[in-house]
């Protein structure tokens, strides 16, 4: 757990961050976990044109935690088949400290829009903490490819109201 999570903020993403939140990726382990992944992960141009242009997209809300002055992590609402979904990323440095859960719960007080889904690899024990901690209630399964790890995996979809 973080020591002081007052040290933790989330601030609108910029263009800037960009270059940071794309390191994260490069992160095997993390990459694995997260699962669901461009193709071209490793593509810094690609990452930051796709980016760019969500950071204008009025249906997605990105926001960059910060921690300390550092660049932690990210956390983003966008909508797919026309349902608010959440996604977050933070830096494998970071994981075991509470960081998620605390910017999850701030991010849904700014985000109101419900209900709120998310989708994880049926493996990533450390999201599935974070959703359950946040009120998420784990509503159904799927199966999807998972290009992190070049199969299809079991993904479990979790709903906030």
């Amino acid at each position: 757990m973080t020591e002081n999570r007052s040290e933790i903020i989330l601030k609108q993403t910029e263009v800037a961050d960009l270059e940071y939140l794309f390191q994260f990726q490069l992160n095997e382990e993390a990459r694995y976990m997260a699962a669901f992944t461009p193709k071209n992960w490793a593509d810094k141009t690609a990452y930051l044109e796709k980016y760019t242009k969500l950071l204008q997209t009025p249906t997605v809300n990105n926001f960059t935690i910060v921690m300390h002055g550092t660049i932690v992590g990210s956390i983003a609402k966008f909508v797919m088949e026309g349902n608010s979904e959440i996604t977050y990323w933070i830096d494998k440095k970071y994981w075991g400290k509470g960081i998620a859960s605390y910017a999850l719960k701030h991010f849904l007080e700014i985000e109101d829009n419900r209900p709120i889904f998310a989708r994880i690899a049926f493996d990533n024990f450390g999201s599935q903490k974070v959703l359950e901690k946040c009120g998420f209630v784990k509503i159904g399964t799927d199966n999807g490819y998972a290009d992190a790890r070049q199969m299809e995996i079991e993904e479990f979809i979790y709903r906030l109201d």
